[in-house]
């Protein structure tokens, strides 16, 4: 995987994919023209193109993790050691395997033909967030590029950021400009980061209209309705006027350039400039489509949602043992602290928070457990085996003609 990673990294024209340079505007307006054209970063080297710096950074990032030896090495010992904790430990104190088991064994097949067709269907979703984001980009294609990416991101080194790499290199070998590509590469980011910190803070006014509660659920949808706020604000302040686009990028490089400084990750290779051209390309495509990505991106976090209710009632977990409203509010939490990457697709993490509250809320604990294996089974099985298939013939049907996306 850390090869074919790097293959993605490194893809050029004998590849079929596009030279990483940011190509001239076409005869059509492009998304991204929503004033003069930008000017190409100072600091190129020559014969060295640039795509936009937000993304090349994390490229450039995902490049590093490939040669980090003693601190990836840890972190993945780390992570493998957390995994086999909650499964061979903590998980089995909660209810035995031989009792989960059982419970598995008690669906019909019409039960077990249910529970794969959401998931199907939690799969399918993946894509609309891109064809909103990146319009021209057809079904077959985005659904490919996000099973692919994330995919790639459970399983090759370096983790989010190979499924970046994959993601941009996919869409440029299609023929999509890089300018979009990247703006939909953050828009998508953003929106993605946005769910998962605004609906735990959802979760708790449900829980309390419902009459609800729970300490350690109310303690961190708070801090993740704090983050929202924070995230929300900056967001509508950078892109409100060009100036406060430049002095919070330049705010926030500095802030992230002292975090890199403390743990040696080199440096910053964004500014407030930066943040003001993303500005000027994003104002287009947010005032025509933020819509249909808020719907498309509420709409995929919602089907997963969806898997672990059926999962939960096809299991015999009843609305009296755990409503919609507590069940809600478990996923939602557990999902932002899923988000936190210290193991691959929040594995352990997940099922251990999530099985923690359902629990706590009054579900049974072989069928809780038994719920959340099969959820997470049916959640992570099915992108890991129809990505790395995507990503493996990604290449085959060969590029298309340059596109250009048009926000209306």
């Amino acid at each position: 995987m850390a090869t074919g990673a790097r293959r993605l990294l490194r893809s050029g024209p004998a590849a079929g994919c596009v030279p990483r340079t940011a190509p001239p505007l076409a005869a059509g307006r492009d998304v991204t023209e929503a004033g003069p054209e930008p000017p190409e970063p100072a600091e190129a080297s020559p014969g060295v193109p640039v795509e936009d710096e937000l993304v090349q950074e994390e490229l450039d990032r995902a490049e590093r993790n490939q040669r980090r030896g003693r601190l990836r090495l840890f972190g993945g010992l780390a992570g493998a050691v957390l995994i086999g904790l909650v499964f061979a430990l903590i998980l089995p104190k909660i209810a035995s395997y031989r009792d989960v088991w059982k419970v598995v064994q008690g669906l019909t097949w019409w039960q077990i033909a249910t529970l794969v067709l959401v998931a199907l269907a939690n799969v399918f979703t993946f894509a609309p967030p891109w064809m909103a984001a990146l319009p021209g980009l057809r079904f077959l294609r985005a659904l490919r590029v996000t099973q692919a990416s994330t995919a790639l991101s459970l399983v090759a080194p370096g983790g989010a950021a190979v499924g970046l790499a994959a993601q941009f290199a996919m869409l440029r070998a299609w023929g999509f400009k890089g300018r979009p590509v990247g703006l939909a590469v953050m828009v998508i980011g953003v929106w993605n980061q946005l769910t998962i910190l605004v609906l735990p803070g959802v979760a708790l006014l449900l829980l309390t209209a419902a009459g609800g509660s729970s300490s350690r659920l109310d303690v961190i949808a708070l801090v993740t309705l704090a983050v929202t706020t924070v995230v929300v604000t900056g967001f509508a302040l950078a892109l409100s006027s060009a100036e406060l686009a430049r002095r919070i990028g330049d705010v926030a490089a500095r802030l992230v350039a002292r975090v890199k400084g403390i743990v040696r990750r080199g440096t910053v290779g964004w500014s407030g400039e930066t943040f003001s051209r993303f500005r000027a390309e994003a104002i287009g495509l947010v005032r025509h489509r933020w819509h249909v990505i808020t719907l498309a991106t509420l709409g995929n976090s919602l089907s997963d949602f969806l898997l672990l209710m059926v999962s939960l009632r096809l299991l015999d977990v009843s609305r009296l043992q755990v409503s919609v409203t507590e069940a809600f509010a478990a996923w939602a939490v557990a999902r932002a602290l899923g988000a936190i990457p210290i193991t691959p697709g929040g594995i352990g993490v997940v099922e251990l928070s999530l099985t923690g509250f359902l629990v706590s809320f009054g579900g049974p604990n072989d069928r809780v457990v038994a719920a959340v294996l099969v959820y997470r089974f049916l959640q992570i099985v099915p992108v890991l085996v129809s990505g790395l298939l995507a990503g493996a013939t990604w290449r085959l049907g060969g590029a298309q003609r340059a596109v250009d996306a048009h926000p209306g």
